[in-house]
């Protein structure tokens, strides 16, 4: 008799330590809404221009890689003054220099699950292109080339996590939730908030770092 009692203990804690290491695993991958960059380059990769996004394959654009030569875009506020908006409720992204709008467009942020952090944060690396990957089942992406992507983090939403400002080939729906924690923008649009923001990527350069000389342009984001 004690040793069926023993067994049966043994397997009633197994099973316990199963469904904890289950319940752990969901957590971990529930909290891990958005994507890393798989490239810190921020160069185009041109042998990967066919990405898949919920089931449907999308062709990288020409237009993706095409080369507006810019330098960092002067405002009327010096650069620490400048902050981006994102509206969650109305789905829309504000650039404000000082207490003047400098653009406005309608963006495509969480959907219900991947839900885009609220609160203060920064932006910590600007990339002019890389490759992102992520989620699982019908809502598992691979998209190569995405361009102007400024990541965010703060104290409370690390690095790590993969939030991001940047622009979007893959569908045309803004003004709708349809990302899985990034904050989607038109592809021209993205462009001119990357010119604009901090920190500055010098010339001829694809990436850039934000540091205490450089440091990254503010972004508030609520509902």
């Amino acid at each position: 008799m004690k040793h069926k009692y023993f067994v049966a203990l043994a397997v009633v804690m197994i099973s316990l330590i199963l469904i904890a290491t289950w319940r752990r695993a969901v957590l971990i991958e529930s909290s891990y809404q958005a994507s890393i960059p798989l490239d810190f380059s921020g160069e185009f990769d041109m042998s990967d221009l066919v990405g898949v996004y919920e089931g449907e394959a999308s062709t990288v654009p020409s237009s993706v890689f095409a080369l507006h030569p810019q330098k960092a875009v002067l405002g009327v506020a010096e650069p620490s003054e400048r902050w981006v908006e994102v509206d969650l409720s109305e789905q829309k992204l504000r650039a404000w220099d000082g207490g003047s709008l400098f653009l406005e467009t309608l963006v495509s942020t969480g959907l219900p699950g991947y839900k885009t952090p609220t609160g203060e944060f920064r932006i910590w690396i600007k990339l002019r292109a890389t490759k992102m990957e992520g989620g699982t089942g019908r809502l598992y992406y691979y998209l190569p080339n995405v361009p102007y992507v400024m990541y965010f983090g703060s104290n409370n939403v690390p690095n790590w996590k993969g939030y991001g400002l940047h622009g979007t080939y893959w569908h045309n729906d803004f003004g709708t939730p349809r990302s899985h924690g990034c904050v989607n923008l038109p592809t021209p649009m993205a462009e001119k908030l990357y010119y604009w923001t901090s920190p500055v990527v010098p010339e001829g350069k694809t990436m850039e770092y934000a540091s205490a000389d450089n440091l990254g342009t503010r972004i508030i984001i609520h509902d």
